[in-house]
């Protein structure tokens, strides 16, 4: 299956916003307000366009990913971090590596762009494939009440969490 990816542009934010609720509309774990997450957070200082990218396939938009700035914060100082949420893939191409790319190619653009580093809430068995360790093992936490095998961060470039340390702050709308 050849698909491109690309930076999401205005135009494209309806149709996103239906592929990421079908992309969660049959998710157990889901509260199904992801959609409206992406909405609000692109009104959001913590909104990079660069890192909010879709794939398609004939011109049709088939997943999404979006991550936003987040800060670790600790007593004595404060590093900007990215947080990936969320990843989206209409139904009809999940498990077919739609997710996987675009996760390497935010990866990839948000180190071309000088971030460090990232931290998500996800799936313990899915994101270690992309480099992704539990946060607590780095000196870092979240501010939700999730067991840390959810809890996750990967280092964009080497060493960029040496040091590092604190509680993640997200961007208003996560915390609505």
């Amino acid at each position: 299956m050849v698909f491109e990816i690309r930076q999401e542009q205005e135009k494209d934010y309806n149709t996103v916003h239906q592929v990421i609720e079908l992309a969660f509309r049959d998710m157990e774990d889901s509260d199904h307000s992801e959609p409206f997450l992406v909405d609000r957070l692109r009104q959001t200082d913590a909104f990079i366009p660069e890192l909010s990218l879709v794939a398609e396939i004939g011109g049709e938009i088939i997943g999404h990913i979006l991550m936003t700035k987040v800060e670790i914060v600790s007593e004595n100082k404060s590093v900007t971090s990215l947080g990936l949420a969320p990843v989206s893939v209409l139904p009809a191409y999940q498990n077919r590596g739609v997710g996987s790319v675009l996760i390497r190619e935010a990866h990839r653009r948000a180190a071309e762009l000088g971030y460090g580093s990232a931290v998500l809430l996800g799936h313990k068995d899915y994101y270690p494939r992309f480099g992704y360790k539990q946060a607590i093992d780095f000196g870092i936490e979240f501010p939700f009440d999730v067991p840390h095998e959810y809890c996750m961060a990967v280092e964009l470039r080497p060493e960029s969490l040496k040091d590092v340390q604190g509680i993640i702050q997200y961007a208003k709308p996560f915390m609505e």
